[in-house]
Formats: C-alpha cells, structure tokens, sequence
C-alpha cells in the first residue's frame, strides 16, 4: 500500500511548505522552464523536451518528498498512441504524468490559455493541442482537427474528463470529450490512475506533506467500429475503469481490453 500523508495538524509543517517546498519547487521550475527555453531557441526543437520534463517532475517531488511508482506499464504498445484519461485531484497530477508516463504526450487544452504568457507560447512550441469552447459548433469543429491531427501525426494526447480537479479526492462523474475523440481519430483509450497526489498536495492548498504516488496504466480500450453514438457507454466504461485503479493495483484490476459494447 502506498505511504499516506500524516494528519495536517502540525503549523511546523505548514510552515515548512511556505518557506522551503513552495519557493524551492518554484525555483527548481523557473530554473527548468529556463533551460527548456534556451535550449529549444539554441537547437531549434523540442527533442529535449522530454529530458527537462523528467528531471522537472523529479525535482519536485524529491523536494515534496513524495516517491513515484509507475505500475501497468507492460500492457502498452511501443507502437501505438493513445487517448490518455486520468482522475484528477491535485496540481500535481501533471508532473507525474509528464515525468513518469512513459510516452510523449500532448495536452489537450482551452483555446484561452493561447494568450496566457508563458503557458501559450508552450502550448504552441510543443504542438498541444486546443479546443475552441467559445460555443458548440466552435467546440465540435476544433474537437474533429484535433483528432484529425492525432490520428495524422501519431500523438498521444491527454485529458482530464472531469473537467476539474476533484475537490474531495472522489471521482466526479467522466465528460464524453475523450471518447468523442478517440472514436473520431481512431485511437485507443489508455485508462490511468494517479494515487496519492492529493496526500502530498490537495486541490486548493498550499500545504505540501510527503507521501507515495502510484501512477496506475489499465488496458487500453479499444474502438473498433463504435460510432458516435457509443460515446456514453464508453465514458462510463472508462469512468468505471479508472475507478477501479483508484481502488487497487494496477495488478489486481483486470480487463480484457475489450471495446464498449
């Protein structure tokens, strides 16, 4: 089992979080981001991108003092991409994923964060992919490039289908934008479960506390032959799956691989 974080009753320990883990994490990504930026101006590219991902997840999470453990990763196909999805209940879901996932992928994000400094010139030079929610045309239009681009480009992609981060910890119900996706760009699913992120950081605090993560790889799901219409049987069956990897292993959660009847 996992190591869980201690009860948040300690002011000493909330202290420490504001004066080392925050500003030390801080540094370590604007040190990171730094390099990133140079290097890419300097070789022209984004093949280190990788390299700077890794060592920005393990600096700050050695800081945190939080072990990553990666468990399922023998049921992927070194040749395929896949639609990632995710639970999400912490800030630092993301850098587990850009640090221990063991593929490249792309995030697929708001239109908006485009003009966010920083954020949307990273969005732009690392080919992530956006979506246009300005209305329900807009939003289907650039949902269909982006599988377009997917299915073209070989990319692996990532979504978080609930929308936001967990506020509890608890599983909130799955959006259809993934199997939409994957359906249209004929891709498979890659269920995942992140535990233990929220026991180091939960949503919308500022107090770090060391504990395990286990970053949880299902079967992929296949879509073979489902059309549009199969788009809430298979959200509720990638729902149900990374329920079950939140609940245990990624060795005791089964699963043929099958696609959504």
């Amino acid at each position: 089992m996992p190591r869980r974080s201690k009860p948040r009753t300690s002011r000493l320990s909330h202290l420490r979080s504001l004066l080392w883990t925050i500003p030390a994490a801080m540094l370590a990504t604007a040190v990171m981001i730094t390099g990133y930026v140079v290097v890419s101006l300097l070789t022209r590219g984004d093949k280190y991108q990788p390299w700077f991902c890794r060592r920005w997840a393990a600096a700050v999470f050695g800081i945190a003092g939080a072990h990553v453990r990666i468990e399922g990763g023998e049921r992927l196909d070194p040749t395929s991409n896949y639609v990632v999805v995710a639970n999400h209940s912490s800030l630092l879901d993301i850098p587990v994923l850009m640090g221990w996932l063991p593929f490249r992928f792309r995030f697929l994000a708001k239109r908006e964060l485009l003009k966010v400094p920083f954020i949307g010139w990273y969005l732009r030079h690392d080919g992530h992919l956006t979506v246009d929610r300005k209305s329900l045309r807009s939003s289907i239009e650039s949902t269909n490039e982006c599988a377009r681009l997917i299915r073209e480009k070989h990319l692996s992609v990532l979504i978080f289908p609930e929308g936001t981060r967990s506020p509890d910890g608890h599983l909130q119900r799955f959006r259809d934008g993934a199997a939409y996706l994957a359906i249209q760009s004929g891709v498979p699913l890659l269920p995942v479960g992140i535990v233990g992120t929220r026991d180091v950081l939960p949503a919308r605090s500022s107090w770090f506390m060391p504990a395990d993560i286990e970053l949880r790889l299902g079967h992929p799901v296949p879509i073979d032959a489902l059309t549009a219409r199969d788009r809430p049987a298979l959200t509720a069956r990638l729902e149900q799956d990374v329920r079950n990897l939140l609940a245990g292993s990624a060795e005791e959660v089964g699963g043929s691989g099958s696609s959504a009847a």
